[in-house]
Formats: structure tokens, sequence, C-alpha cells
């Protein structure tokens, strides 16, 4: 039996953590959950069912609103906790082996560490953590023996076709390049002048997946390939420069590696996110599940790829080119997306303004090499910061 740790439990992934969950109750299990303010609806529900001993929420008038729907009976003995504190108690949840990081944006970061730090299988969902303290979560996920198991479907893919390597310890001399594939988003054959006037509902139209709408828009930007390229580099201690995305409108082989002796290994699926989240779960192991749907080659039309335009999406150079670097760069270009993804969310700047807003963020800043925990939780509030007074300026 597998004991696990969900935060982000009523977002995308983390709903689709529990389905498969559902089907494996002889060997999955929730211990501990922790959700946002939005869904306090399908938190109930899942509290109802899985039964977890702990559960954490935002705020204190979070939890408030969450007992005004439950009764007593149905949160007698479990703990309820709230903000940072809840989400690092949940991540550290004693009976827990693994934890299942579903959150967006750098709110993953520390209750990540802290379960690095208690020895747990991280089932990592969470890029931004990677992106912003990428140095430090590998470093003490060897201090502490944690296995970092990536759920994202790209680096799954790469994790899966680098096993034999990784397992001998061979990647660095074995490895030639990662491929990094990508779908495009919705305005991969869009000229730069209609991309100019794209709206929100074109930006959250993606082609082939269904997701969250910050990642969605980032999709759009090319920004979520950007962010996987940092995210690779230390997942699998390869320089950013090995790392080559490739615009893959398909979204069947998921990524690729090529090896100093030629071959390409590859992983190939269909768009679907329980097929990651259901070998991280089962990690190292291999289990038949029925909520993973299957991939017919007969019925594939074509498999094509092309390269990304570096015009045309600018955030793709600016990850590229943080990704190399040893320092916040990578902190800063992520806390700056954020709050410029969520401006254009909320339609206060226009879709290309978000790379422009990065870019005037990144001018700005003195990157710190090889930052402290606490450069890092400082230079993500400079650049959420700068960030808005960079779009207020322009406004």
């Amino acid at each position: 039996m597998k004991y696990l740790s969900i935060i982000g439990s009523t977002g995308s992934i983390g709903k689709q953590t529990l389905d498969i969950v559902k089907v494996h109750p002889d060997e999955l299990t929730v211990s501990a959950l922790a959700a946002g303010s939005k869904n306090l609806q399908d938190f109930k529900e899942q509290i109802l069912e899985f039964k977890p001993d702990l559960i954490s929420l935002p705020t204190a008038e979070n939890l408030a609103s969450l007992k005004e729907i439950m009764t007593a009976d149905q949160l007698k003995g479990i703990g309820c906790l709230c903000g940072e504190a809840g989400l690092v108690a949940v991540a550290e949840h004693p009976q827990s082996t693994v934890l299942v990081t579903a959150v967006v944006g750098f709110l993953g970061v520390t209750p990540t560490l802290s379960a690095i730090k208690k020895g747990k299988i991280i089932a990592l969902a969470n890029k931004e953590t990677m992106v912003a303290a990428g140095h430090l979560v590998i470093s003490q996920a060897k201090q502490y023996k944690a296995a970092i198991v990536p759920v994202d479907s790209e680096h799954s893919a790469i994790f899966q076709s680098l096993t034999d390597s990784i397992m001998r310890g061979r990647t660095q001399d074995e490895v030639a390049k990662i491929l990094l594939t990508g779908s495009g988003g919705p305005f991969r054959t869009w000229s730069m002048e209609a991309m100019k006037s794209a709206t929100i509902s074109d930006a959250l139209k993606h082609p082939n997946w269904s997701m969250g709408a910050k990642i969605t828009i980032d999709s759009a930007t090319l920004m979520n390939k950007g962010l996987e390229i940092i995210e690779a580099r230390w997942l699998f201690d390869i320089s950013a420069d090995k790392i080559e995305v490739v615009i893959h409108p398909q979204s069947i082989l998921h990524s690729a590696v090529e090896f100093v002796d030629g071959s390409i290994v590859g992983q190939m699926g269909v768009p679907d996110m329980r097929l990651p989240i259901h070998y991280a779960l089962f990690y190292p192991g291999r289990v038949h599940s029925s909520r993973v749907p299957r991939l017919s080659l007969t019925d594939l039309k074509e498999l094509t790829f092309e390269k990304p335009d570096p015009v045309r999406f600018r955030c793709l150079g600016l990850a590229q080119a943080a990704a190399g670097e040893d320092d916040t760069s990578a902190c800063v270009l992520n806390a700056a997306n954020e709050i410029a993804v969520d401006s254009f969310l909320n339609g206060e700047i226009k879709f290309l303004e978000i790379a422009e807003t990065l870019e005037r963020v990144l001018d700005e800043h003195k990157p710190i090499k090889l930052p402290a925990l606490e450069d890092i939780l400082e230079c993500d509030k400079w650049a959420r910061n700068q960030a808005r007074i960079v779009m207020a300026a322009r406004a």
C-alpha cells in the first residue's frame, strides 16, 4: 500500500490522481489533502470519499466556509489546517510515502522541500518548484535520499527514456540531447499581427490538452516549454544547450532522448495526463489500470515535427537564456510570468504584453549566483512587485 499526500487536490492533476486512486483501493490510499479556495464543494466530496487524516485550505476563512457545508461528524477525526503551515503539514504527513505536488506556481516550493527532508517520493507536477529552486531541490533530494518522479508528460517521457542511463549513473556520458516536444499551443499558425489582438478565449483554446487556465496561457506563449527546459536541466543533470524544443502538433510523442550513438528513444501515448500520473504513483513498477487510455498506432494518420518560432514566441527565448544560468534569473522569470499571466486573464494587458513585461523585469534584475532559499523567496517577491510596476507604467 502506498499512502499519498496531495497538494492541489481540486485542480486538474489532483482530480486525475484521485481518479486513479479510486480504481486501485488495494494499492493506493489518501492520507492528506490540500486544496485551493475556489472549489470547496469538490473538496467536500473528496474528503467524504477518500477520508484523509489531514486537510488544508489557503485561509482560515476558507476553512470556516468548508465547515459551513460539512457537518461536525463528517469532519470528525480529521485535522484541519490552513495557510503555508497547512501545506507543509500535508506534505510532511508521517504516514504518507508519496507527495503529489499538483499546485500551480511558486506555492509548491516550500512544501516540496519539506517533504524532501522527510525522504518521501515526490510525484512532481509543479514545474515552478524546479524552475525557481532547482539546485536546492536536487541537492536536498540527494542529501535526504528522496526520489523525484516527474508528472509533467514531457518530463515523465524523458525520465522513462533515460531510466537505464539514470540507474547506471551514465546520463552525462550517454546523452547527446533531450528533445522536448510541445504542441505549439493555440497560436502555432497565427501571424504576429493576429496575435496582437488575441483574446483570452483564443488563448484558452488548447488544441490537445485540458488544463488549468494558467498553464494553458503558458502553452499559448510557449512559456511552458521554456519552464520545462529549466526543469529538465535540473531534473536530468544536463546543460541547457543540450535541450532542444520541438513542436509536435499531435502530442503523441511526449518527448525523447537522443543518445551519443545516434539512437533516439522516446515515449508515446495519447494526450492524457493520467498516464504520467499513473507511472509516478506506481514507480518503480508498472501496473495495469482501467483508467489509463491506450494508444493505437494503426489509428495514427501522421506525426509531424517543426522548429518553434522565436520571433512570435519571445517567452521561449527568455526562458532558454535563464536556463543556462546558475542564479535567480529563472526564479524572477517565473514570478513575473505568474503576475503577467494573471493580469492577462483579468483583461488588464494584451497577450503579447506578457513577454514584454517579462523582458523588462529581467532587464532590471540583478541576479544572485547560487541563491539560498531566502534569496529565492526575496527575488520572487521582488519580481512580482516589479512586474506590477512595469504593467502599471505601460497603462
